[in-house]
């Protein structure tokens, strides 16, 4: 790292160009958030609770206190007396202690931090901590915890609800009577681990005038900023943070993680504090919600498509965090990319003593698209019918009314299914193979709503040397964001993309941006950067043409601006800016939702959800071992539609990254509970694909808008939820079993092959 990486505090954001960005990561020389040190740091490491849920009869930090090096112990119970920090917080409910200070709910939860001179002390003196808890009746499953008589997490929702909502589009019940085929069938999702390479890590610090600044690893610093305003009683100009590039983030880091654990450990020391997460920790911070969701399909005997009925229940884990509004999302979506005239989807989330559950890559996607998906080939095969020629009849057209009531337009999907068909040779024989081994194709689509309302943020700094910056507040993750608003900026700039830099987020310094989430950064924040070069053009103008009345407008190209004066001119960017005695220029941008996007009839959820629908298909080649249960996936090719096209390279990346990330949670990957304790907390036990796990064929399609108006789409999900459903629907296709429960292990793969009762009907 650069002396910059210990610069306390104030630093400016520092600014990156792309090409130097590349090299820098291929060597190994690329900064991450976990690599930030902050001189003079002191290092916490929470006490956690061993207990699922339980009442907290006493905590002796004594003999911690005694171990060499520590600073401080604090407690819960210290937290809950001091009235400068409030009792608890949370995105949609107040209902999640920093410290718990009465009740544990999971077991992993703080309850108390550790403070010391090194990180190794600080884990030494924890394990000292003496938490005495009375232990209480847990609830792990989801749908047992509605039931009456279940363990109650929170005295405030006696039922356990954690968001419960309605979408009631037609009579779906009584078109379902007058159905000629119905279809029923329940399938089951389980919880899983982000598990992004780079741990949860964050720095605080309180300066002398009592201003907070932290460096953290997250995906919201704005949202952020405004918990740990809320936390601490400040305003929010008052708290500054801090984001280097993550090493990964998939919503993990959403929302408020170690921030204001540091924070505390700042305040109680005196000095900055770091907190850097071990393996098994990132195992109970974060977790994709587990769901059974239930669907029936009504269709007439032409496979045409006529009611749907979808009933959810997703497991928040111990708070709520954002389940009480995503759970309406993913509810949404259930009835998956479909032209059906009647529907009716009830979703509810349900507290459990597991971890806190939130957004995992395509939130609230991947649990529903894996049982419509799934459900659309049981459906298909009910009908005799081939389960693309199913698909192409139902598919969501223009003009065609969606669930929520919503006209579609810019409807791809007949093209998408058709290129993911094409790229497996659909109609192609499976060719010859070994009598243990079978071959099975399998399909599935998915329609995936973006963040809305939403608002985005970008200012574009032209200084006097010349160098244009974006200064933007979306987090570079690996997902090439920054490249891409660079491009943005370049293209209008009309110069070298290699020659626009982009800052990292400081929210002193660079805009608002929502969350870097839920795919929205190309559109959002790219059209705010579209307008932002905009405005430093226009205004570039008015220098280059300054007392010149009537004079054309310049062209610009390469970082200068050529005038008529009335003999063609060449001024370079820094020149006007010397001529006209400033140090910079800056152009500014926004997006904004427009009036109305994202506002939902409270009981029927009828009207616009979204400002962008992102579209994906995914198709694959599968081979079964029927003597062993092992499932290999020989072939995989996914289809988005992207829009405007800022670069087709990345969109080839995300659409073919997609598949290989969502290969784990269809055949690996799968958080196991015992009594509430988490059993495979590392990567040895939990298994994430590697490259000998990823298809023998990747491919990808990308169709793009000609149109140089129109609007970029969201990829960065397009393929991850469909990969389920397709390998499902694949192996089905190969062995005749139908496995409606997460994920698809070998061993559930061969005992599903010798039970009969399990194949589909």
């Amino acid at each position: 790292m650069t002396d910059d990486a210990t610069t306390y505090p104030g630093r400016e954001p520092l600014a990156r160009r792309m090409t130097a960005d590349a090299w820098d990561r291929v060597i190994g020389r690329f900064g991450f958030a976990v690599d930030r040190r902050i001189e003079g740091s002191a290092h916490a490491f929470a006490v956690r609770s061993s207990v699922p849920h339980g009442t907290i009869t006493a905590i002796d930090s004594n003999e911690a206190k005694t171990v060499p090096g520590v600073l401080a112990v604090i407690t819960g119970p210290d937290v809950r007396v001091d009235p400068s920090v409030a009792t608890t917080h949370g995105e949609t409910r107040q209902d999640q202690p920093v410290l718990a200070f009465d009740k544990v709910r999971y077991v992993g939860e703080p309850v108390a931090l550790v403070v010391a001179e090194t990180r190794t002390a600080a884990e030494d003196a924890a394990a000292l901590v003496d938490v005495e808890i009375a232990e209480l009746d847990l609830v792990v499953d989801h749908e047992l915890a509605g039931q009456p008589g279940a363990p109650v997490l929170h005295e405030a929702w006696p039922d356990n609800e954690c968001g419960t909502w309605t979408l009631r589009h037609g009579d779906a019940e009584a078109a379902m009577a007058r159905a000629e085929v119905v279809h029923r069938a329940t399938y089951r999702s389980p919880a899983a681990n982000h598990a992004p390479m780079e741990p949860h890590v964050a720095t605080a610090a309180w300066l002398p005038d009592g201003r907070l600044e932290v460096w953290t690893s997250t995906q919201a610093p704005y949202p952020v900023r405004r918990r740990l305003a809320e936390i601490f009683g400040l305003a929010e100009d008052r708290v500054r943070v801090c984001v280097d590039p993550l090493g990964g983030g998939f919503g993990s880091k959403l929302d408020l993680r170690l921030e204001a654990l540091v924070a505390l450990g700042s305040r109680a020391v005196r000095r900055p504090v770091r907190m850097e997460l071990r393996r098994d920790e990132v195992f109970v911070t974060s977790a994709k919600h587990a769901a059974t969701v239930t669907i029936t399909t009504g269709a007439d005997r032409d496979g045409t498509l006529r009611a749907r009925i979808v009933d959810i229940v997703y497991n928040g884990g111990a708070y709520a965090l954002s389940t009480p509004r995503s759970t309406r999302t993913g509810m949404i979506r259930s009835p998956g990319p479909y032209a059906i005239p009647d529907v009716l989807c009830r979703v509810v989330g349900r507290y459990t003593n597991t971890v806190p559950a939130g957004p995992f890559r395509g939130a609230m996607t991947g649990q529903v698209c894996w049982a419509h998906e799934s459900a659309t080939d049981e459906l298909a095969a009910l009908l005799g019918m081939d389960p693309l020629e199913l698909r192409m009849r139902n598919v969501l057209r223009d003009g065609d009314l969606f669930a929520t009531g919503e006209a579609m337009h810019g409807m791809r999907y007949r093209e998408l299914v058709d290129a993911a068909a094409k790229g497996v040779d659909w109609d192609a024989d499976a060719g010859p193979t070994r009598p243990e081994l079978a071959r099975g194709k399998g399909m599935a689509v998915v329609l995936k709503s973006t963040r809305t309302p939403s608002r985005s943020e970008a200012h574009i700094v032209l200084d006097a040397t010349g160098r244009v910056t974006v200064r933007t507040s979306t987090v570079e993750m690996g997902q090439g964001a920054h490249a891409s608003m660079a491009q943005l900026a370049a293209a209008r700039l009309e110069m070298p993309a290699d020659d626009v830099l982009v800052s990292t987020i400081d929210t002193h310094r660079t805009p608002f941006d929502t969350t870097t989430s839920s795919s929205r950064s190309t559109l959002t924040m790219g059209t705010a950067v579209e307008r932002a070069a905009d405005d430093l053009r226009r205004r570039i103008d008015e220098l280059a043409t300054a007392g010149r009345p009537g004079t054309a407008a310049p062209t610009h190209s390469n970082g200068a601006v050529t005038v008529a004066l009335p003999e063609p001119t060449v001024l370079r960017y820094e020149d006007l800016l010397a001529g006209a005695g400033l140090d910079e220029l800056v152009g500014t941008g926004c997006y904004q939702s427009p009036p109305g996007a994202g506002e939902m009839d409270p009981e029927t959820t009828q009207g616009m959800h979204t400002v962008s629908w992102h579209q994906g298909a995914v198709a694959v080649e599968v081979e079964v071992d029927v003597e062993t249960g092992r499932v290999r996936v020989l072939r995989a090719h996914g289809a988005s539609f992207a829009g405007r096209a800022v670069d087709e390279r990345r969109i080839r990346k995300q659409t073919e990254g997609g598949m290989i990330f969502g290969l784990g949670q269809v055949l690996m990957e799968e958080v196991v509970y015992d009594d509430g304790q988490v059993m495979n907390p590392n990567l040895s036990d939990y298994q994430i694909p590697s490259i000998l796990d990823a298809p023998e064929r990747v491919g990808s399609t990308v169709l793009t808008d000609p149109d140089p108006d129109a609007h970029p789409h969201g990829v960065g999900e397009n393929t991850v939820p469909p990969m389920a459903p397709a390998i499902a629907n694949a192996i089905c296709a190969a062995t005749g079993v139908r496995i409606r429960d997460l994920p698809l292990t070998p061993e559930k793969v061969l005992r599903a092959i010798h039970e009969p009762a399990v194949r589909t009907p």
